[in-house]
């Protein structure tokens, strides 16, 4: 049974400053995208940032670039969300997906990622 657990949500002042962390027990040798969506209260899931499997192919939502860091560690199974300088429009429950990847490529559709966390919580207040 795959395992996606993130942390590191909270509540923070616009200006500020959170890490996300994703833990996952995808097997090392298995390829797959890993990205970041988010959902505000009454809204659709929302694609924020992904990193392909070698680590070479990454991109952001235009309303993040500049701000968030997306990256990973695969020895220790991790990967992260630095998010700088946050407003009140990010706002939402944020939730790491595993998507296997045969091509190195991005994807921003959450439907073609299989696996999920249970999602944390971001408030940022104005």
């Amino acid at each position: 049974q795959v395992q996606l657990v993130e942390s590191g949500g909270g509540l923070v002042q616009a200006g500020g400053s959170l890490r996300l962390s994703c833990v996952h027990s995808l097997r090392s040798f298995s390829r797959y995208t890993m990205g970041w969506f988010r959902q505000a209260s009454g809204k659709k899931r929302e694609f924020v940032a992904a990193i392909s499997w070698s680590g070479a192919n990454i991109d952001y939502v235009e309303s993040v670039k500049g701000r968030f860091t997306i990256s990973k560690d695969n020895d220790k199974k991790m990967v992260y969300l630095q998010m700088n300088n946050l407003n009140p429009e990010d706002t939402g429950v944020y939730y790491c997906g595993a998507r296997p990847d045969f091509t190195d490529q991005i994807s921003t559709l959450g439907d073609e990622y299989q696996y999920w966390g249970q999602g944390t919580q971001v408030t940022v207040s104005s």
